[in-house]
């Protein structure tokens, strides 16, 4: 697939998943029309389960809608959307791929303001479809476990959120028999934990917080 294909075919859809995984507030609420005009523009695939989701939205009333959001992203390990705790959990190790991450998006543009870590879904996704495609897509697919893993999560909880992950899974190439393992693995051991005596090398604001969601 080629750069041109790619953000052609998933640059809406990425950019439309990344608004749907941020706290909603009142601007989300004004985007409702335009991001069902996105979901019906992707493919039935991507832009159908867009669609039960943007209708939960409209269904829901606002504060009720930011409450579902703290209840299952802030309060949940398994519903995380900082996707390098799945592949790092409390090391080191995290610290240093923000490090890389934030990198990789200055280099094509895109600059993080103060208070958003570059792991956050809605941030990739965002970086996928609007500074460097091929680059944002092979960052997903990298993270594929993590996101599969909160996708599976989210069902498992009943979470109107598990529309918007498998309208990004289906972005994605089908799961090899590899990344089948390495979701089971996650799933039954969870993310690693730093050895004793490592001390984390990024700075403080790069760490993960104690339970999984907004930092």
């Amino acid at each position: 697939m080629t750069r041109g294909s790619s953000a052609d075919r998933y640059g809406p859809a990425w950019q439309a998943q990344s608004l749907l995984l941020t706290y909603p507030d009142d601007l989300l609420i004004g985007r409702i029309g335009l991001l069902r005009r996105v979901a019906s523009a992707v493919g039935s695939a991507v832009g159908t389960p867009l669609h039960r989701f943007l209708g939960h939205v409209a269904g829901t009333a606002p504060s009720d809608l930011a409450a579902e959001y703290v209840a299952t992203f802030d309060h949940r390990r398994r519903c995380c959307l900082f996707l390098t705790y799945y592949a790092y959990g409390d090391t080191r190790k995290r610290g240093l791929a923000l490090l890389r991450l934030k990198q990789l998006y200055a280099s094509s543009g895109l600059r993080l303001v103060d208070d958003e870590l570059p792991d956050h879904l809605a941030v990739m996704l965002e970086f996928a479809a609007t500074g460097d495609p091929e680059a944002g897509r092979a960052l997903l697919v990298a993270h594929r476990a993590g996101l599969e893993l909160l996708r599976l999560s989210l069902h498992e909880t009943g979470s109107a959120w598990a529309d918007v992950l498998d309208s990004v899974s289906a972005t994605l190439p089908p799961l090899g028999g590899d990344e089948r393992q390495a979701i089971a693995r996650l799933a039954a051991e969870g993310p690693p934990e730093e050895q004793v005596g490592l001390a984390p090398f990024a700075p403080a604001e790069y760490l993960p917080q104690p339970m999984g969601g907004r930092a």
